[in-house]
């Protein structure tokens, strides 16, 4: 387990990494992307470190929230950087047919793309749902095609009134991907979120809070001090607690009552282990605020 100098030392930024800003504050994982030249697409790069990131929250004690949020005033991601390439070769890359007359297989064979969805941005839309830790969403510009997933994803969401989100992928003449055909319908309903996607029109940030995908709303220069304040509240709360409530609700979308009344048993027992339950309990009866510990 590591200690929390360890682990803030771990997260700081390194060489060769500045496209991705990040690091550990009072307990917080701040995450920005940092590409506003490039309306902060995101990169292979990027995508990778946001993922092993994530991964490291979970199970880090010096993190209990997380954070992601963009440089820059007028965009917060517009998706991947289709010009980017993986940072990595594959090691069987020049195993090819040989052979005098026998044809080269494409570069896009049937099966790439699903592919290269499955093994990219879905596994970052997965990483954030997965992540131990809440992740709040800081929009402060536009977020469109997966940038809009991506927020999506996020267990809180705090835009700028000069925010929009836009489901594009229709302009493009594309399905929306990043998991958004799963997570927009459960925020929004299908009727609303068919408008959304078909349409592809343009979603302001206080309709975005009317319909339930922004928790709040607020002036741009406020953004960061409201999204600070909810994070650090966060960060000094009971963490396991708030990682089983997280995982409780993600789940209880795709279950029946029977096993979802059956988790929630199962959840009480477990938290009710920790540290800062019987904290919470006996703050309760002591008639004190709860100092909690993260565990």
């Amino acid at each position: 387990m590591s200690t929390p100098s360890e682990a803030t030392e771990h997260l700081e930024p390194a060489a060769g990494e500045q496209e991705l800003l990040h690091r550990v504050e009072n307990g917080v994982l701040w995450m920005t992307l940092n590409r506003p030249g490039a309306s902060n697409a995101i990169t292979w790069d990027q995508r990778e470190t946001m993922i092993t990131l994530l991964g490291e929250a979970s199970a880090n004690e010096a993190v209990r929230a997380v954070v992601l949020g963009a440089a820059g005033a007028k965009h917060f991601c517009t998706g991947m950087d289709l010009r980017s390439s993986p940072g990595t070769t594959s090691l069987l890359a020049s195993a090819r047919p040989s052979e005098p007359g026998t044809p080269t297989p494409p570069e896009r064979p049937t099966g790439y793309a699903a592919r290269m969805i499955r093994n990219g941005v879905l596994r970052l839309t997965t990483a954030v749902l997965d992540c131990e830790k809440p992740v709040i969403a800081a929009v402060n510009g536009t977020a469109a095609g997966y940038g809009m997933s991506l927020a999506l994803a996020c267990d809180l969401v705090i835009a700028a009134d000069t925010a929009r989100f836009i489901q594009v992928f229709a302009r493009r003449g594309l399905v929306p991907d990043g998991g958004s055909a799963y997570l927009l319908p459960r925020l929004v309903g299908p009727h609303k979120a068919k408008e959304l996607m078909f349409l592809a029109d343009d979603l302001p940030a206080a309709e975005a809070a009317r319909v339930g995908v922004v928790n709040k709303v607020v002036a741009a220069d406020e953004l960061h001090a409201t999204v600070r304040e909810w994070a650090e509240r966060l960060a000094t709360g009971p963490t396991r607690a708030l990682a089983i409530t997280k995982r409780l609700v993600n789940r209880s979308l795709d279950s029946d009552r029977a096993t979802a009344f059956g988790e929630e048993a199962d959840a009480v027992e477990l938290t009710m282990t920790t540290r800062d339950a019987n904290e919470g309990v006996a703050s309760l009866i002591e008639r004190r605020k709860p100092e909690y510990y993260g565990w």
